[in-house]
């Protein structure tokens, strides 16, 4: 079963074309890194995926649901790039908001676990606005998992963080075993990290797909994945 779906995305703003046909699939539990550089159309695709975006063609599905139903909002977690929790209130705040927003049971429980996982504990009391902006991603991350959702939607999860959280928050992000996760970078050693299976874009379209190792076994002996990732974007155009 699919629990993320993309057909036949089409996407202009003006006279940028942002996605151009792009279709995908990702399983109920796999993890996949969307992979593109700059202006491929990567935050545009995650955020028709959470229905902040439609589309001018096509469609997209999570878990079944359209993405701006009731019913996809309660499995989805979402990260954007550059996120921004709300500034004037708290750190705390912000969790006991999300989680009782959510309709997560245990409330206080669940803000603990994250200010821990995170930790946030330092600055708990402390506004967002005042916070620094690796203390802010953390929020986000905090903010996007706090509802244990059955879908993850991570634009560049790792921006702005210190080397102990990024290892901190890929441990826990690996450890989700029954989490359908889709990563948004153009960083190719976070999705190796990450994920298991990788979708290149360029220019708004799916120009290759396949598994960690089938992208490694396209290059040369002792090729970094970097450049084979380079060298096909070069010859899509």
């Amino acid at each position: 079963m699919l629990c993320i779906e993309a057909k036949d995305l089409h996407k202009r703003y003006g006279k940028v074309v942002a996605l151009e046909g792009l279709s995908f699939g990702v399983e109920c539990g796999e993890k996949v890194a969307l992979i593109g550089p700059n202006g491929a159309g990567k935050s545009t695709t995650l955020k028709i995926l959470v229905g902040l975006v439609s589309p001018d063609q096509g469609y997209a599905k999570i878990a079944g649901y359209d993405p701006d139903s009731v019913m996809a909002r309660k499995v989805l977690g979402y990260l954007p790039e550059d996120a921004s929790p709300y500034p004037v209130l708290t750190v705390r705040e912000n969790l006991e908001y999300i989680a009782a927003l959510r309709g997560v049971e245990d409330v206080k429980e669940r803000v603990e676990e994250m200010l821990d996982l995170l930790e946030l504990r330092e600055v708990e009391r402390r506004r967002v606005m005042a916070l620094s902006r690796g203390e802010r991603q953390k929020v986000a991350i905090a903010l996007a998992l706090i509802h244990r959702p059955r879908v993850l939607l991570l634009d560049e999860p790792l921006n702005y963080l210190d080397i102990p959280t990024q290892e901190k928050v890929i441990s826990y992000l690996n450890s989700l075993k029954d989490v359908t996760t889709l990563v948004a970078t153009h960083i190719m050693s976070i999705a190796v990290r990450l994920t298991s299976r990788v979708l290149i874009i360029s220019h708004g379209k799916l120009i290759w797909t396949g598994t960690v190792q089938e992208l490694r076994h396209l290059g040369k002996e002792d090729e970094p994945i970097e450049s084979v990732v380079a060298r096909m974007m070069r010859e899509s155009g």
